[in-house]
Parts: C-alpha cells; sequence; structure tokens
C-alpha cells in the first residue's frame, strides 16, 4: 500500500482544483549548483553511473527537498537513457555534454531503429523510481519523465547537441519519411517508459520538448506535437485512485499554446518569453500552466529575485492551475541561497491569490 500524500499541492493544482498557495519546484533542482549533489557526482566516478545507481540516484533526487521546501521531486535521470536502450552508445565527456557513438545518419541504420524492451534495459530507472517513492514517505509528489520523441531524435540524429541541428532538419526537409519513422518508434518507446514509470510510482509526468521550439510553424506540429499528441494518448492516466497529470514543455513554444493544449495533456510548461497572464486567457481552463521565471534571474539580488515573483504571480493572477517553475534548468552557478528566497517568496506571496 502505498503512502498517503501528506503535500498534495502540487497534484491539485495540475488538475486546477483549490489550493491555500501555488506550489514550486524547478526544473534540474537536484544539479551542480548544489555542492552535496557535485560530492556525490564525484563519489559515482561518471554521470551515467551516477543514474544507474538507484541508490545515488534517490540520494540526489532528495538532496534539494532537504534545502527547500519543494512541493515536488523529479526523477534524476537523462533523457538520453531512451536511446541509449536503443544501442546508440551514449556517452558523457567532462565538460563535452552527451555524444552517441552511433547516431542515424544512413537509411540502413534508421530502418533498424526499433523499440527496446523497456523492461530489460531501463529496468534501473524503474528500480531508482520505486526506492525514491519509498523514500519520500508520502512528503511530496514524485514526478517521471522524459524526452519528447523530437528532441530524442535531434541526439541521435545529430549524435550530441548542436546550435542549428542542420542535420536533422535536412533530413526533415529531403527526407521525411526517414524522420518520422525514427519518430514513430520513439513515441512508442516513450509510452512505454513512461508507462513502466508509473507502474514504479511516478505520480505525474513530465515531457522535455527541449528542441521543439527550433522548428518552423507547421513543421512543429507534424514532426514534434503529432508525436507528443500520440505520447499522451498511449499514457496511463490513473494509478494508486488518482490522476496521473502529464505536463507539455516544448522551449520556445509559446506561439503554439492552442496547439499545445489540444492534446489532451493536464498542463503546459512555459519558458520565460510567455506572458503568463496572455497565456491563461489564450488556454482557458484547458490546462494548468506550469512556469516561468527565467533562470539568469537567480542570480540577481534576492529583493530582485522576490519582485520577479511577486511579477509573475500577479501576471498569471488569481485562483488555482498555476505551478511556478523556471523558465527552463537551474544554472550550475546559481547560488542555492538565492533559490530558498525564490521557493519562500513563492510560498508567502502566492497565499493572497488563493483566498
Amino acid at each position: 500500500m502505498a503512502t498517503a500524500l501528506k503535500n498534495d499541492v502540487f497534484l491539485r493544482a495540475l488538475m486546477r482544483e483549490p489550493v491555500p498557495y501555488t506550489p514550486v519546484w524547478l526544473m534540474r533542482q537536484a544539479g551542480r549548483y548544489l555542492p552535496e549533489y557535485r560530492a556525490t557526482r564525484a563519489q559515482a566516478g561518471s554521470f551515467l553511473n551516477l543514474c544507474k545507481s538507484k541508490e545515488l540516484a534517490t540520494e540526489v533526487t532528495l538532496q534539494p527537498l532537504e534545502r527547500f521546501p519543494l512541493d515536488a521531486a523529479i526523477l534524476f535521470s537523462d533523457i538520453l537513457t531512451v536511446p541509449d536502450a536503443m544501442g546508440l552508445g551514449l556517452s558523457f565527456a567532462e565538460g563535452e555534454g552527451p555524444r552517441f557513438a552511433h547516431p542515424l545518419r544512413d537509411e540502413t541504420a534508421i530502418r533498424k531503429l526499433a523499440v527496446p524492451d523497456v523492461g530489460s534495459e531501463l529496468q534501473y530507472v524503474f528500480d531508482a523510481v520505486s526506492s525514491i517513492r519509498k523514500a519520500l514517505d508520502g512528503r511530496v509528489p514524485l514526478i517521471g519523465f522524459s524526452g519528447s520523441p523530437f528532441t530524442l531524435a535531434c541526439y541521435m540524429i545529430e549524435g550530441s547537441g548542436s546550435d542549428s541541428y542542420s542535420t536533422v532538419k535536412t533530413m526533415l526537409y529531403d527526407r521525411p519519411e526517414l524522420l518520422h519513422h525514427i519518430l514513430d518508434v520513439n513515441a512508442r518507446t516513450v509510452i512505454d517508459y513512461l508507462n513502466a514509470q508509473v507502474d514504479a510510482g511516478a505520480q505525474a509526468l513530465m515531457i522535455f520538448d527541449t528542441w521543439g521550439g527550433a522548428l518552423a510553424a507547421g513543421k512543429y506540429q507534424e514532426f514534434s506535437l503529432a508525436y507528443m499528441q500520440r505520447v499522451v494518448a498511449g499514457l496511463k492516466r490513473e494509478a494508486e485512485g488518482r490522476r496521473v497529470p502529464v505536463i507539455l514543455f516544448t522551449k520556445g513554444g509559446g506561439l503554439w499554446l492552442e496547439d499545445m493544449a489540444a492534446t489532451g495533456c493536464d498542463a503546459l510548461g512555459v519558458d520565460w518569453t510567455v506572458d503568463l497572464g496572455a497565456a491563461r486567457q489564450r488556454v482557458g481552463s484547458q490546462v494548468a500552466l506550469q512556469g516561468n521565471f527565467d533562470p539568469v534571474a537567480l542570480m540577481a539580488s534576492p529583493s530582485a529575485i522576490e519582485a520577479e515573483v511577486a511579477r509573475l504571480l500577479a501576471a498569471y493572477g488569481t485562483g488555482t492551475g498555476h505551478i511556478f517553475n523556471l523558465g527552463h534548468g537551474i544554472g550550475q552557478f546559481t547560488p542555492s541561497d538565492n533559490v530558498s528566497v525564490l521557493v519562500e517568496s513563492v510560498h508567502k506571496l502566492s497565499k493572497t491569490y488563493h483566498l
């Protein structure tokens, strides 16, 4: 029997139910800005070792909760575990980011791409989910996640990060059927992967479409959004007697909020370029909104951070359906004391919007 949640404000806000304050969690809240994370990462020996150890993944997932009164935990893992399970040979070079030994560059390799057995190839992730749930003991909900089919494809085709994604975009225009095959395999894999996270104990899900915003209008809908919609349609939406909410986040996707809201998701993540009040008007009561503090503003003074929190809360306005977060992941040089200011300001200032 799962432990009852002591704090379910995050889940209630995602479902647009009344809450006493605006809940807050941070993208990449377990990460390099915390000295205790850096110590655990050094102990692991490599980033992948850290991801693949359920004990260490549990430890780093809980580290930010020991420092800050956050309203959710997010599984510590990486979106690229999925293509790694497909045999592309993932590695992380110190200071260089992720690389694949076998990027998808020729038609033969692309046609061979198949949905892996996530139960065997990614069991370490599900073991970590179960371990984290047990360690949380109902303190806050646990978020599971995946990269979007398109964002995964970007790394799988480019072989690493990119400024322009010219290789994947060239394929999109010259050989769209090849990219659609990759995206189809990715979508089916992501469905299996996220559903297994729910089975292991994830209580909400987030799909990170980090690079969808790099696409042209129309191409975004065809090559990113359509596949996220397929994923959402294939997910388990109830577990342990309650809804498992799904959050979609396309960085740079502010132009397409209405299209995203129509996918059947429960919430949209928005980056800092989006006006929260205007976004709320555009999507109405279809979905909750998550965001959208500029992560670089965490380098500013405490008074400036509190003022920006106040501005964003006022922009959203009264009532539920807002989950406070950053517009993208927290930077590694962010002072942890400033994160305390952010979280405490959200909890303090938001109460007047929920009377």
